[in-house]
């Protein structure tokens, strides 16, 4: 053993040894893009613990026998088969498991695992004369790898890769999905089994797409419990719904009931009476005829009798014939009324039942609806001067017009009551027009049959849109990637907010226009964040509950340089400001403090204005142009410099100064009343400023020569004003929004 050959690594050819040679050509390490899922080595050209550490501990092929071997790969199989489970997901599906892996045959105790579609396999050789047979297996397995990697690949699955770096020893990795039979397979056995012309696709990109596929389910199944829910929930007001109107129509009908048996009642009782009157007036003309006839029946009885009496008497009987006969004759003349003087029977009333039947025939129409409910108001539904109103019903309620009534919302407190309006509509919408801008008003409605009227619903406040604000084109402000615009309300009552619209020109020739929205401002003024060296339209809606209103004037923005305007407010009386906005002049110096209208933001200690102020970090620049002999100041300064000051006095101020004197001209850069000693033997008549707020430095420059003059270095804790001052008569005219010459932007 002494003599054992070594290879050129050091490792003995003896295969019973620890230190096994290895012939690394037999090994294939392929830098490819991995399945997250699977774990690699790269092997070590090196003696190293890490390239030891993917061999099995203990000796290759010896020391164990085959039953130890197999029981020790099961194990490890096992062990693996757990992983995945725990890896996807699967520790409770026991049939998932048992259809993974039955049939699949196990593992063999050759050393070395036939990876197939997955791409070159690590062969593990017991010895070096094994090295040739594994070379020439890897090569057989090439063809059938190419074969199964072009069917892993689809547009409906994510694509294999063409090789594949597979751990040592892992079973399952060389499990893959057969798509066509819904299995898993191997991967070593699909080219040459029933499943070599199926598509194939990765196990665990199938689980995924499983996972992906459930949870677009229970997306589905969540959208259609919370439709049945909704439904539901539309089914108990319904069912409310059915036991109100039940109510109303069992209301209805006893109602309609106690009518008709009033009305019968009524009916009755006047009938009865109005029998009881004819049999009473029937009874008293037969009685006035009964007792006529008893009187003419007692004096038929008495002339009988009288009669009888005279026939039987002899004396007088000549006096008493005559007296009798005459009376008898006149008793006989006499017409004797022997009828019926009124009928015995009723005659058969006509009994008018038209009302009765009206209220029959009401019971089986629909009872006057219920109230209406006003729907509150929907974004976007009012104009200027009109609001689209909306009301419903919660019953079947047949309803054939409504009454909408309307009036002005008041803050009024003196209790009177403002006069209302009234539409009457069709629809359950109406759109009320000729309303005042941004005003709120209550709206109310009822609804009407053939059986009546509603009551009225409840009151809902309503509001129209706006008017269009009113964009200060003299007081917005910009540079080269901000812009400060500024507006007025233009509405006597508040708003909700405002919304910018941005509209970019593409090009000077292009009418394109990219629109952008910046919604939800709540002031009256918006800070908006531009593209250098574009021209943007600008222009501003106000917003309420009702809706926006109409654009305002757009304004022209460009955003080649700084833009500021010059602040009036500021200016000394006798400075003033010429018709372009940035010319400012000054005709004479003598002048009565006195008779001066200052006012109380302006300068009283020197002729100056304040332009706006920047309020953009970043680099700003402006020019100046002026007459050679013009005396002036020039610079920038706080808001709250000293207005009885001069320019550059004070720490709140920086500025550069031209003086005329006999000598010539003088220039200063005052800051506190300080200035460097500094000559400028050419006087400059455009005078170039720069200022660089995250630098803290405020540069001058001579722009006739393009020369650097001097620069200011300070913390600007502020936002500062640029200033103007004028100490003898003549102008200054100011230049904004021009692009920063490339000799400045070097400095």
């Amino acid at each position: 053993m002494e003599n054992e050959p070594v290879d050129e690594f050091g490792f003995s050819d003896n295969p019973g040894t620890l230190d096994q040679a290895l012939d690394l050509s037999d090994f294939v390490m392929v830098p490819e893009t991995k399945p997250a899922s699977l774990i690699f080595y790269h092997m070590d050209p090196y003696d190293t613990k890490e390239r030891l550490e993917i061999f099995p501990e203990g000796p290759v092929g010896r020391g164990r026998t085959g039953e130890e071997a197999q029981s020790e790969e099961e194990t490890e199989l096992e062990k693996e088969v757990e992983e995945l489970k725990e890896l996807y997901g699967l520790d409770d599906y026991k049939e998932i498991e048992d259809e993974l892996f039955a049939g699949i045959p196990a593992r063999t105790s050759s050393g070395a695992v036939a990876m197939g579609s997955y791409g070159s396999a690590f062969n593990v050789p017991k010895s070096r004369s094994s090295a040739g047979e594994a070379e020439r297996q890897t090569r057989t397995q090439s063809a059938e790898e190419q074969s199964v990697s072009a069917k892993l690949e689809g547009p409906r699955r994510p694509a294999m890769p063409d090789t594949l770096n597979i751990q040592l020893g892992s079973e399952e990795d060389d499990i893959i999905y057969c798509v066509t039979c819904n299995i898993p397979v191997r991967a070593s056995d699909q080219p040459f089994g029933e499943h070599k012309d199926h598509e194939v696709n990765y196990l665990a990109n199938e689980i995924e797409m499983a996972k992906d596929e459930i949870n677009k389910n229970v997306c589905k199944l969540e959208d259609q419990i919370a439709q049945m829910e909704n439904f539901a929930s539309h089914l108990e007001e319904i069912f409310i719904t059915v036991e109100e109107n039940f109510g109303r129509q069992e209301q209805n009908f006893e109602m309609h009931y106690n009518d008709v048996v009033k009305t019968l009642g009524q009916r009755h009782d006047e009938l009865v009476q109005t029998l009881g009157e004819e049999k009473k007036e029937k009874l008293e003309v037969l009685y006035r005829q009964l007792v006529s006839c008893g009187e003419d029946l007692d004096t038929c009885k008495e002339l009988m009798d009288t009669i009888q009496d005279v026939s039987q008497a002899e004396e007088k009987v000549d006096f008493i014939k005559v007296f009798y006969c005459c009376r008898l004759e006149e008793f006989l003349k006499k017409e004797m009324d022997l009828e019926l003087s009124v009928p015995a029977d009723f005659e058969d009333k006509v009994i008018d039942f038209s009302d009765v039947q009206q209220l029959m025939d009401s019971v089986n129409t629909l009872p006057a609806p219920s109230a209406p409910v006003m729907n509150p108001q929907a974004p976007n539904s009012a104009t200027g001067t009109s609001v689209r109103v909306c009301w419903g019903l919660f019953s079947d309620d047949t309803v054939e017009s409504y009454q909408l009534y309307y009036k002005q919302v008041s803050d009024d407190t003196s209790g009177e009551e403002r006069a209302g309006e009234t539409l009457r509509v069709k629809e359950t919408y109406s759109t009320v027009t000729n309303l005042a801008p941004n005003t709120q008003y209550e709206f109310w409605v009822s609804a009407s049959n053939a059986s009546g009227v509603s009551p009225t619903s409840e009151r809902a406040v309503y509001a129209t849109a706006p008017l269009p604000p009113i964009i200060k084109s003299k007081k917005s402000r910009s540079c080269e990637s901000s812009a400060l615009v500024c507006w007025e309300s233009g509405n006597t009552n508040p708003v909700d907010s405002y919304t910018v619209e941005l509209s970019r020109v593409a090009s000077a020739e292009d009418e394109d226009i990219i629109t952008e929205s910046i919604v939800g401002i709540p002031n009256c003024e918006a800070l908006i964040q531009l593209e250098p060296g574009e021209i943007y339209v600008i222009s501003v809606r106000a917003v309420n509950v009702g809706g926006p209103s109409q654009k305002s004037k757009s304004i022209s923005i460009q955003t080649t340089g700084t833009y500021f305007y010059l602040d009036e407010d500021t200016a000394h009386p006798l400075l003033s400001i010429l018709e372009d906005g940035f010319t400012i002049a000054c005709k004479g110096t003598d002048h009565p403090e006195g008779d001066l209208p200052f006012g109380d933001n302006s300068f009283t200690g020197c002729i100056a204005i304040l332009g706006s102020q920047i309020p953009f970090r970043g680099k700003h620049y402006w020019e100046v142009e002026t007459e050679e002999d013009t005396e002036y100041r020039t610079g920038v300064a706080f808001e709250n410099t000293a207005r009885n000051d001069y320019l550059g006095a004070n720490s709140s101020s920086w500025c550069m100064r031209h003086i005329v004197t006999p000598s010539g001209h003088k220039y200063e850069f005052l800051h506190s009343g300080i200035s460097p000693d500094i000559r400028i033997t050419i006087p400059p008549r455009r005078i170039g400023i720069l200022l660089d707020y995250d630098k803290g430095t405020l540069s001058f420059f001579n722009m006739n020569i393009t020369q650097h003059l001097y620069t200011f270095q300070s913390h600007f804790q502020h936002f500062v004003h640029p200033c103007f001052a004028l100490e003898t008569p003549g102008f200054l005219k100011i230049h904004t929004s021009i692009a920063m010459p490339t000799f400045v932007t070097l400095l």
